[in-house]
């Protein structure tokens, strides 16, 4: 009689918010290498209509680690149909045994933050920086939660539409991170004489203005980005010295035409293998266009595994 199988481990919110920064961004640091080097290997995400304009979004990755060929595969997929709670499942890929189950609505954002905190390492100018955000939303949040543990935050502004919003996001920055955010009342000042500018909205307007970005500026966009609507000015892209994305297959793939050509675009994990140039003068301004790759969420929920099943 065979033994029972291992039952596998099931994750919420909570185990993923006790994630510390710094082990995020090594997953996710590790992740991208491997996507560069061909060990995991990413699909763009896939939308499978549930009419009404709704859809389930699915992504997946299969991640070699290790001396291991097999490694780890599996996926996450959330709605558009409410934006419920989100599934990530993690399988051991030499003997197809479920590992792990992530549920809730964390890990997304958490991953995004991490990828976005590698970005921002590779390519603002060294030391700390002046960081200022504009939104104060979850995607907001977990770029500064993420920030931290890759440089040292010397002055922190945040914008919002809503200035209670606003407000809220600087007091839980004080009280969760021990980091101190002044909350302005626009994005211009949120945007005028900063190292880095985390750009973190869902309008499809311009939330800033060429005028406002200094030389030396480094930009992350999270929000929309396409032709037609975005967050960031439709000048940017020309003003750019370096574009670069965590994923262009998946910048190739948007269902409308990208503001920024993927052309010119370099990936994220090439220019942390030292295979793509990124910043190569502190006068010029770099963007960073996030899209979330593919098969990270499995390289992060993996890292809630314990001991030696954890990567």
């Amino acid at each position: 009689m065979s033994p029972h199988p291992v039952s596998p481990l099931l994750f919420d919110d909570e185990d993923v918010r006790a994630l510390d920064a710094a082990t995020a961004v090594g997953a996710v640091r590790a992740a991208l290498l491997a996507h560069h080097s061909g060990a995991l290997h990413a699909p763009p995400r896939l939308k499978a209509d549930l009419g009404d304009g709704s859809a389930l979004v699915i992504t997946a990755g299969r991640l070699r680690t290790g001396a291991s060929t097999r490694g780890l595969y599996g996926f996450r997929a959330y709605d558009t149909v409410v934006g419920g709670e989100q599934l990530v499942a993690v399988w051991d890929g030499a003997d197809g045994r479920l590992k792990a189950l992530v549920h809730g609505s964390e890990l997304g954002p958490r991953r995004t933050g991490a990828i976005g905190a590698v970005a921002v390492d590779v390519a603002a100018n060294p030391g700390p920086v002046r960081l200022g955000i504009v939104g104060a939303g979850r995607q907001a949040w977990t770029q500064l939660w993420a920030l931290g543990a890759v440089r040292p935050l010397e002055d922190v502004v945040v914008a919002a539409r809503s200035a209670e919003r606003t407000a809220a996001f600087a007091r839980r920055a004080a009280d969760e991170l021990g980091v101190r955010v002044r909350a302005v009342g626009s994005a211009e000042d949120a945007v005028r004489e900063r190292d880095v500018v985390i750009v973190a909205t869902d309008s499809t307007t311009p939330v800033l203005d060429m005028g406002w970005i200094a030389p030396g500026t480094h930009i992350s966009t999270l929000g929309p980005k396409t032709v037609a609507g975005h967050e960031v000015p439709a000048g940017l892209p020309s003003r750019a010295d370096v574009v670069f994305t965590d994923s262009l297959a998946q910048a190739a793939n948007y269902p409308e035409p990208h503001l920024f050509a993927t052309e010119r675009m370099v990936e994220l994990g090439a220019v942390l293998a030292g295979a793509a140039p990124c910043r190569t003068a502190p006068g010029q301004i770099t963007v960073f266009c996030s899209v979330g790759l593919a098969g990270t969420e499995v390289a992060l929920a993996a890292a809630l595994l314990p001991g030696p099943d954890a990567i």
